[in-house]
Parts: structure tokens; C-alpha cells; sequence
């Protein structure tokens, strides 16, 4: 096995829950590295913030919502020609205001008894996300 010695950034990441049974993807907007691709909405920790802290600051600046909660699903690392990132996965069930795209882009609300997301293509680390959801839901 290599082992990685390229600075690793620290991303919060949050799927979010709703009572339908469905969960929120976004798509990377124009600009941004794998721009057009599908992913759990979150963002980069910044220095001194936590995990929740993170993930209540980007998903406010993204879809324009305040979260109450959240609950750790999982911790997984994926090496992007871009960045080596280490993302740290949160279910959201609890939140005030209507997911709306404040930066632009689009979003899905996909069923999680699906046996895909109708949205293509999606980040390489987000299969890894999903299928932990639903073994976690299951």
C-alpha cells in the first residue's frame, strides 16, 4: 500500500434526510474542479472549526439552510488528481429553511431505495458515502 504525502484537506460533508426517504446531491458548479459532477453538499474545515461547525457554515452558504443536527455516518479518504481530501460524512435529518442553490447550481432530491441517483455523473467519493447510507438504513 502507498502511503499518501500530499497534504490532506479536511472536508465536512452532509446528506441531507428528509422524511420521504430521500437525499440531497448537489452539482458542482462551473469553475470548480469535476465542475457538472454530483456530490453530497459540504465544504472544506477551516482552522479551529469542528466537524459540525463546518458542515453549519457551508450548507448555509450553499443551499441557504441552518442545521440543528447531525449524526457521523462515516470517515473515508479519496486521492483526486486535484486534491487528497479526507471527508468526513454526517447525516442531516434537523434543519430550518428550504435547500435552495445559493451559489447557482443545481440539486436533486433522489430516493434512497434507488439503485442509483438519476443525476450523472457523481464524484467518485460520494459511492462510497451512499452505499454506506443505505447498509446504515437498511
Amino acid at each position: 500500500m502507498v502511503e499518501n504525502t500530499r497534504p490532506v484537506t479536511e472536508v465536512a460533508a452532509g446528506i441531507l434526510l428528509d422524511k420521504n426517504g430521500c437525499f440531497l446531491l448537489g452539482q458542482r458548479p462551473e469553475g470548480k474542479p469535476y465542475a457538472g459532477y454530483w456530490e453530497v453538499p459540504g465544504g472544506k474545515i477551516e482552522n479551529g472549526e469542528s466537524v459540525f461547525e463546518a458542515l453549519r457554515r457551508e450548507l448555509q452558504e450553499e443551499l441557504g439552510i441552518d442545521i440543528r443536527s447531525s449524526q457521523e455516518l462515516i470517515i473515508l479518504e479519496h486521492d483526486y488528481p486535484h486534491a487528497y481530501v479526507r471527508l468526513h460524512v454526517s447525516i442531516i435529518r434537523d434543519w430550518n429553511g428550504t435547500p435552495r442553490g445559493c451559489e447557482g447550481q443545481a440539486f436533486s432530491w433522489e430516493p434512497l431505495n434507488a439503485e442509483k441517483p438519476s443525476v450523472q455523473p457523481l464524484l467518485p467519493a460520494a459511492w462510497p458515502m451512499l452505499e454506506r447510507l443505505k447498509a446504515l438504513l437498511a
